[in-house]
């Protein structure tokens, strides 16, 4: 059996910075929240990376303190694509079970991203206005 905190190191390996489809959120992923979190996340964000600074484990959790980093290609909260990179910061709470991830618990600076957005949204001139 596969160690808690070696499962989401592999995790991170294996879909950070990478598509996110269905099959390889699936190899890790036993927690359809979590799983539908991920598709939203990469249909606005593709190939997102989820950048790990501490990663701590008790028993069958492990935390995350780290920092999200995608480019905003898709619709986001309402904000249409700006193509800007953008920077978060995480912390996630991963549950672990049978070698698989069952549960999360997520606190993230979406304050912090939605301000990146919106103001890269606000600094791109309309389509077809004089510049």
């Amino acid at each position: 059996m596969v160690e808690p905190k070696t499962l989401i190191s592999d995790y991170l390996r294996t879909l950070s910075g990478q598509s996110k489809t269905q099959e390889r959120i699936s190899r890790y992923v036993d927690d359809p929240k979590l799983t539908q979190h991920i598709l939203d996340v990469e249909a606005a964000f593709p190939r997102y990376e989820l950048i790990a600074e501490d990663l701590l484990c008790d028993g069958n959790k492990v935390v995350l303190r780290g920092k999200f980093k995608g480019v905003h290609r898709g619709a986001f909260a309402d904000v249409q694509p700006t193509g800007k990179t953008v920077t978060a910061g995480l912390m996630i709470i991963y549950a672990v079970q049978n070698g698989r991830i069952v549960d999360h618990w997520m606190q993230f600076d979406t304050f912090g991203l939605m301000e990146q957005l919106r103001a890269s949204a606000i600094a791109q001139p309309a389509a077809g206005s004089a510049v």
